[in-house]
């Protein structure tokens, strides 16, 4: 299952905000801007800015999360959000023999289903690691030629060889990443696939980074998630039909 971790934030991430909304609506100069910010003043601008959805102010904080065991389908949606930074595991430069995948519990929870993933799986790294050979094999002997010598030819030729034959992995290759996003992103990310109707693996992770940011800026973050939340659910016909339970579980959400 997927593995979220908060790895680094800005400082003082709400005093930051406050400096900024303050900023927007004091005389106050940049020097004079965090004097007698009180944490109950902090608390109060936070709240301010979110009644009056002035979501410039927010940008200006920003959170990086380490993310595993999600899969390449996991990453097709992850980087839709494009205000955002990534890094991921490359597999042009790392081998995928023996690959990691990750298995869908709705496959995971039927014998016969599993049994049919795995070996469908077996069967990928098997076409995996043949063409891998076949084209390092090819690539070597390409770049001896080329005057290069016997190790930097191999090193090359592997890269060379990876860069095709992982055209033949699945997408339930697994994969990681570190990636960064302001607090402004953050929200749109959390009312989007924190919601039921979310595809399972996604909403996994956004709920993970959810409850880690809340532990670090409650008051930024204690009304972010599904749009439930704060409304009635925008799904219309496709709703889950879960609306009070779904505020239950978010409203706890982070408290431990």
């Amino acid at each position: 299952m997927p593995k979220v971790t908060l790895i680094t934030y800005t400082p003082n991430p709400e005093k930051t905000v406050a400096q900024a909304a303050k900023l927007c609506y004091s005389p106050a100069s940049i020097e004079d801007i965090s004097e007698n910010l009180t944490d109950e003043k902090v608390a109060s601008f936070v709240e301010m800015i979110s009644n009056l959805g002035h979501e410039s102010t927010i940008e200006h904080v920003s959170f990086t999360f380490g993310i595993e065991g999600v899969s390449r389908s996991f990453l097709a949606q992850m980087t839709r959000h494009r205000i955002a930074s990534y890094s991921v595991k490359s597999q042009r430069y790392v081998s995928e023999s023996s690959f990691d995948y990750v298995i869908p519990p709705e496959i995971a929870a039927i014998p016969e289903a599993n049994a049919e993933f795995i070996s469908a799986m077996q069967e990928d790294q098997r076409h995996y690691e043949k063409l891998a050979s076949i084209l390092k094999e090819k690539h070597i002997k390409e770049n001896v030629a080329a005057g290069m010598d016997e190790k930097t030819a191999c090193s090359k030729a592997q890269k060379q060889a990876n860069e095709d034959a992982r055209f033949v992995l699945p997408n339930a290759c697994e994969t990681k990443m570190i990636c960064t996003f302001n607090a402004r992103s953050l929200h749109n990310l959390f009312s989007l696939r924190c919601c039921n109707r979310a595809q399972w693996e996604i909403r996994s992770v956004a709920t993970q980074m959810l409850s880690l940011v809340r532990r670090v800026a409650p008051n930024l973050f204690r009304n972010s998630g599904p749009s439930c939340l704060n409304g009635p659910c925008p799904e219309g016909k496709m709703t889950c039909g879960k609306i009070e339970q779904v505020r239950e579980f978010f409203n706890n959400l982070g408290e431990n």
